[in-house]
């Protein structure tokens, strides 16, 4: 007898399942600080455009920016819509929107994918500008990780890092968040985690994150540490003698936040800003009202780290 086939008789492990992925019409991203808890920096390469060698652990910390997009029906283009009670520069961005970081992460993305720039990015703004916490570089990295949603890319991390890496060094760090080893300019990263040896004891957990009205220029602080060094002494962060010459409140805050208990306490990146890591929420009290009535800082936040990125769907 000849056996006849049936549905029945077909493995349904070799049967191709080609469901359609359910539509997204808009995605958020919390998007973190970020601070370097080591930055050595060495000489500049004409290769990577003058940029400095660099040797850091990069730190998620938890401020977050709100980065949301939404489709926009087709061939009408993006938009920008800024939110927040400290724009500083970025307000000026308005009359140019393609220089904002998350236009730009926009573009980049859309071209590699191959997708419509048809979308409308709100970023509501809480991470203080030009003040060395990766305020921009969180934006550009969180439009990413919410495009790679609304568009059901679903890449990896690794995919979009090098996109992220063509518009600033710790973009890639900044997709990821939480611990990570940077190497070349800063786009090279490694993830890691607290045995990591160059994290010192008592760093991680509980901050205090000092901020200022004004801003500092990464390029400048940059042109000062080649004409001064890094100074006496051997802080984590090679640009903070830089960053204090330009900005002395924020050494000022850096003694402060030492005589009130402070474990450890740098600039934060190429400045203003100033991290105090405190061991418990007394020493945490103390710093904050050490800064307030010594007027050393503008505003603070009470936080920890490390953190990492939260994206969800309104």
């Amino acid at each position: 007898m000849t056996a006849t086939s049936t549905m029945n008789d077909i493995d349904p492990t070799q049967i191709a399942h080609t469901a359609t992925p359910k539509r997204v019409d808009c995605v958020r991203v919390e998007c973190p600080a970020k601070t370097n808890l080591t930055l050595r920096v060495g000489a500049p390469h004409a290769e990577w455009g003058g940029r400095h060698r660099l040797d850091t652990i990069y730190c998620g910390v938890g401020i977050y920016d709100t980065v949301t997009v939404t489709r926009k029906a087709p061939s009408t283009g993006f938009s920008l819509d800024l939110t927040g009670a400290y724009l500083g520069d970025l307000a000026l961005d308005q009359a140019d929107m393609r220089h904002n970081h998350a236009v730009m992460a926009l573009f980049a993305l859309a071209k590699e994918a191959g997708q419509s720039t048809d979308v409308a990015i709100t970023l509501e703004k809480r991470i203080p500008v030009g003040a060395g916490l990766g305020g921009g570089s969180s934006d550009a990295a969180g439009t990413l990780l919410a495009l790679n949603r609304l568009w059901n890319l679903n890449w990896p991390v690794e995919r979009l890092q090098p996109i992220a890496a063509t518009l600033g060094a710790d973009m890639p760090f900044c997709l990821a968040g939480g611990l990570a080893h940077g190497t070349g300019y800063g786009e090279v990263i490694e993830t890691t985690d607290a045995s990591h040896p160059d994290i010192a004891p008592g760093t991680l957990g509980s901050m205090v994150v000092g901020a200022y009205n004004t801003q500092l220029s990464t390029p400048d602080v940059y042109r000062m540490f080649d004409a001064i060094g890094a100074g006496p002494g051997s802080p984590t962060n090679d640009l903070q003698y830089a960053a204090v010459t330009l900005h002395p409140r924020s050494g000022e805050a850096i003694r402060a936040a030492l005589d009130a208990g402070a474990t450890s306490a740098f600039v934060s990146g190429s400045g203003p800003s100033v991290v105090a890591c405190v061991p418990n929420e007394a020493v945490s009290a103390a710093v904050c009202h050490a800064w307030i009535s010594g007027r050393h800082v503008d505003r603070l936040f009470e936080t920890t780290a490390p953190v990492t990125p939260i994206v969800s769907l309104p």
